[in-house]
């Protein structure tokens, strides 16, 4: 009796380490392999009603457009500065940070100004079910990508939907309202620096005539001054002249465009190159200088003068710039109505759903499998036994 009980004590410890011990492949295939014909079967049927399913889905189109951005071109003020500054400018240009334009434009066409347009023009408030613009803009998000070219700088505006024409109709409306932005953007920008030269010109053209009469009272001669000192002040007024209208077109930039833009970063690089200018020049023509008051009275003169022509020269500009168009958006490919459907995609459909169901069905066998093993256990059977109990009393 003793020997049976040590017996079957021993085949219940096997039986235990057998249920708890670590479990390999050995453990895992017997309970696939005898159901492997509906494990083979299963998968197939899956695949087949997910392939069948997706003729219920509604098939939704692709259709893109490319575009190279508009470049990022000097205005025709910045241009007449820039002529005006020769090699300083140069300077400039290389210290400040040239960045691509491309993010800048790709924010543009995300906006709430553009959005709003396109959801208006094509009622997409309906089509979407939104009750609210904010639902429609994100359901809008949701159908169209925006991405810029690493290499080759161009925009992509990929649209989704399950019209294959509202698609390409709303991917080539969002060029057209990017034509129309830049215009309205670059005609105010316009606006606001001639505006502001005109008053500049009034103001100077009042100043430049108190120094003119200042000049005259000083009684002093041009003559009286060497050709060196007088250079160096002309130089210098015209210099001083220069940085001033720098300064005031970057306010007049920053009152239009963001801190980061193209024109601002290199209008302040701009302007530190003429700082370091017109401290090198005051270094080097401090001692040379004749009559302190004739000097001081002629250089101020000088300033006005070269003042008054730069803001003539800005204000012409701003003019011009006022006249023309927004900058040039160049359609590299235009959207045109898919052939054939983008989603869903029957055959990755089918084959994941089948993949899936072959997953699922073998972990189904193999919990069984380990479960119907554990309740051989005695106690392990019997703490089973007491939770169901638990649970009834309940």
């Amino acid at each position: 009796m003793s020997e049976a009980t040590t017996a079957n004590g021993s085949a219940a410890n096997a039986r235990r380490q057998a249920t708890q011990g670590d479990v390999g492949w050995l453990d895992l295939a017997p309970p696939l392999a005898e159901r492997w014909r509906s494990l083979l079967l299963v998968p197939i049927v899956v695949g087949a009603i997910a392939y069948g399913a997706s003729y219920l889905i509604a098939p939704t189109y692709l259709s893109s457009a490319v575009f190279l951005p508009p470049q990022q071109q000097q205005s025709t003020g910045m241009a007449a500065l820039a002529s005006q500054l020769g090699g300083i400018a140069s300077l400039g240009s290389a210290a400040g940070v040239i960045k691509s334009p491309g993010d800048q434009f790709v924010s543009m066409l995300e906006s709430a100004t553009v959005s709003d347009r396109i959801i208006d023009h094509f009622k997409l408030r309906t089509i979407y079910n939104a009750k609210y613009i904010e639902d429609a803009r994100k359901a809008l998000a949701k159908h169209v990508d925006i991405s810029v070219g690493k290499k080759d700088s161009l925009i992509t505006i990929a649209v989704e939907d399950e019209d294959r024409e509202r698609a390409a109709a709303i991917a080539n409306q969002y060029v057209e309202e990017l034509r129309r932005l830049t215009a309205t953007l670059a005609l105010t920008e316009a606006q606001v620096r001639r505006s502001f030269y005109e008053h500049q010109m009034e103001t100077t053209k009042t100043k430049l005539a108190a120094a003119q009469v200042a000049l005259q009272e000083s009684g002093v001669s041009g003559g009286t001054l060497k050709s060196e000192p007088r250079t160096a002040v002309e130089n210098f007024a015209r210099l001083d002249a220069q940085l001033t209208v720098a300064k005031v077109r970057l306010d007049t930039l920053r009152n239009s465009m963001n801190e980061g833009s193209f024109e601002v970063e290199q209008q302040q690089a701009l302007i530190r190159a003429l700082e370091s200018q017109k401290s090198s020049i005051e270094q080097n023509s401090a001692a040379s200088l004749g009559d302190v008051n004739y000097v001081n009275r002629y250089r101020d003169f000088k300033y006005q003068e070269a003042l008054f022509e730069l803001y003539a020269r800005q204000f012409e500009a701003a003019r011009a710039d006022e006249s023309r168009e927004g900058s040039v958006v160049q359609v590299i490919d235009t959207a045109k109505p898919a052939e054939r459907r983008f989603k869903p995609k029957r055959s990755v459909l089918t084959f994941v759903a089948a993949i899936g169901a072959f997953a699922l069905y073998a972990g189904f066998l193999i919990g069984r499998s380990r479960w119907r093993a554990a309740l051989s256990d005695a106690a392990t059977a019997q703490k089973v036994e007491r939770l169901r109990a638990a649970f009834k009393r309940k």
